[in-house]
């Protein structure tokens, strides 16, 4: 039996940028209230002040600060009222000294106004006067022009995600269509005797198909656009000839299943005959996913990526490798860990790096990182995890009270 020669994860996230080096990813202009999700193509600067005028951030009176010196609750300071400001109008009048103008939360500050008092702090007299109960700083409680953010200053960056919080930031900077990156284009394949669509009732010794549902979920949240899926029969020619097709339409072809050393494993077979330069690597250092066959074709540009059967593994890998790909070529930054101690200890597995799934316990104000222990082929390790922790390859393991970093599964 032909022996694995395993790479690390490092020198196979390597090999995957060597063959994409240099190539620039499709980029489509699009609505901003369709392009949630989408990952920016280009820096965007704001045209113009935000805010554009002076406004309120509270409800409250504007002052003259110096008017309201020593003002307090048992000796108010009483301002004569020139005047409301209206919400969405020009407040085009000036106060004098000892006025004061209502003015709304995000109302237009009056000419000559530096604070506002909130109406919490204040209280009407009378028609034409308002007793002040607290002194103002000057720019109390007032946006200035441009303290958001300045005309010709960045906005957004190349490699950021389109959520709610930017997609209102697009909006009160008047942007209504984005540069974003075309999603690449992805087709997953399984392989195996015994699978059977989701939909069908097995018979015995035959199982329902997994990796193809659980892939395409993870593929969408990572970005890629699902061209097709096919559950395939440990037949070569078969296999052969469904990456072919599916190379002329996809930037992926992630095919799991048949990539270890079996009588039927015949992935790397597949791949060194439909691609030049063909297989790059062929197992990685990593505990689950050992079995991971990873190849190129430099003429069509597809990455061919053989995942591991078992559906935990396939997972790993994926978000590992392939997740982490576009996120590196769309310029994303990869999601922050979160800080956790182990609640017992976890051995590694000399040579391999573990990634070890984990469920996150809430302790006082940090969390606890519970180990959760399944075969590879149990999705329940993972249904149940929040994330998961490395050992390195050259670590024996971590100790329990050891502070470490979750990587989170859900986003």
């Amino acid at each position: 039996m032909k022996l694995l020669t395993v790479d690390t994860i490092e020198e196979a996230r390597q090999k995957l940028l060597d063959c994409v080096k240099g190539r620039k990813l499709p980029v489509e202009y699009m609505a901003v209230t369709q392009a949630l999700g989408r990952v920016l193509a280009e820096d965007i600067t704001t045209p113009a002040d935000i805010p554009a005028f002076r406004r309120s951030t509270v409800d409250g009176y504007a002052v003259i600060s110096t008017d309201t010196a020593g003002a307090g609750e048992s000796l108010p300071v009483f301002l004569s009222l020139a005047g409301s400001v209206e919400m969405g109008r020009v407040a085009d009048f000036s106060l004098r000294r000892g006025q004061c103008a209502y003015v709304p939360t995000g109302g237009m500050i009056p000419g000559s106004a530096d604070a506002v008092v909130m109406v919490e702090h204040s209280e009407p007299f009378d028609e034409k006067s308002v007793a002040i109960y607290e002194p103002a700083a000057v720019g109390s409680h007032i946006a200035r022009v441009g303290e958001d953010v300045r005309r010709g200053s960045s906005l957004l960056r190349r490699g950021t995600k389109i959520r709610s919080p930017e997609a209102g930031a697009l909006a009160a900077a008047g942007i209504v269509e984005v540069a974003v990156y075309a999603p690449l284009n992805l087709t997953i394949l399984s392989t195996g005797d015994e699978l059977v669509p989701p939909a069908a009732s097995p018979r015995p010794g035959e199982t329902r198909d997994i990796n193809t549902w659980a892939l395409a979920a993870l593929a969408a949240q990572s970005g890629y656009r699902i061209i097709a899926s096919h559950i395939l029969k440990d037949d070569c020619a078969a296999l052969e000839a469904a990456v072919r097709k599916a190379m002329q339409t996809s930037d992926i072809v992630a095919l799991s299943g048949g990539s270890s050393q079996g009588a039927k494993d015949m992935t790397a077979e597949v791949f060194s005959r439909v691609a030049q330069p063909g297989v790059l690597c062929h197992g990685l250092a990593i505990k689950p996913g050992k079995p991971t066959i990873l190849a190129f074709d430099q003429a069509s540009g597809v990455v061919l990526a053989g995942l591991p059967g078992h559906p935990v593994s396939a997972l790993m890998v994926f978000r590992v490798l392939l997740s982490w790909l576009t996120i590196t070529l769309t310029g994303q930054m990869e999601p922050f860990p979160v800080p956790a101690k182990m609640v017992c200890n976890l051995a590694g597995s000399p040579g391999r790096a573990v990634y070890q799934p984990v469920a996150l316990v809430r302790s006082g104000d940090g969390y606890l990182a519970e180990p959760l222990f399944g075969k590879s082929g149990m999705m329940s390790t993972l249904t149940g995890a929040d994330g998961y922790v490395i050992i390195d390859l050259n670590k024996e393991g971590l100790q329990k009270g050891e502070e470490v970093w979750v990587h989170l599964w859900r986003e």
